[in-house]
């Protein structure tokens, strides 16, 4: 095979090689979501695999000779003038340009909700950490201590104390 389709079949190949089906795979939560993504998997592997059987393969050249023979030259030479007169328009891209760097951008997105994710990440398991030492030491943690990490719930009470309201 030549051109732009062995380029295609290369490309989808290395593709296929460099997903890593099982690491997203293990991101899915709903069983929804699982099912999409299994009817993804099968629907790429179906077309990797026309694309590596059919499209990669050359054409057998044809056997004239053995036409001519059975069937007469004449005929076979008109078949075989018409087949080298077929010019098979060569592939130009014109999609690629107009959304590659709508592509890029959105991998620059990707990229940016990717570090935002981490970051809230590393807050919401500093945060569980914290809730986690608060509920080890709430039965021996004095009011002091308590109010020590919130001088806003402090403030509240000493001004519910202050104004003599007792919450009823």
């Amino acid at each position: 095979m030549s051109g732009a389709g062995k380029k295609v079949t290369d490309v989808a190949f290395k593709a296929s090689k460099s997903i890593d089906w099982e690491g997203m795979s293990k991101l899915l939560v709903s069983d929804e979501a699982r099912k999409e993504f299994a009817t993804l998997r099968r629907a790429f592997d179906e077309v990797n695999n026309a694309l590596q059987t059919k499209f990669s393969q050359e054409p057998e050249p044809i056997d004239w000779e053995s036409y001519r023979k059975g069937i007469g030259s004449r005929l076979v030479d008109m078949y075989k003038e018409a087949h080298d007169s077929i010019e098979i328009p060569k592939y130009v891209d014109t999609v690629t340009p107009q959304y590659k760097p709508k592509f890029d951008q959105l991998l620059v997105e990707l990229k940016e909700a990717e570090q935002n994710s981490l970051k809230e990440s590393e807050r919401l398991e500093k945060e569980i950490a914290d809730v986690q030492d608060l509920k080890k030491r709430l039965s021996t943690m004095t009011a002091d201590e308590y109010f020590e990490k919130h001088p806003e719930l402090r403030k509240k009470f000493d001004d519910e104390i202050r104004n003599d309201y007792w919450g009823y």
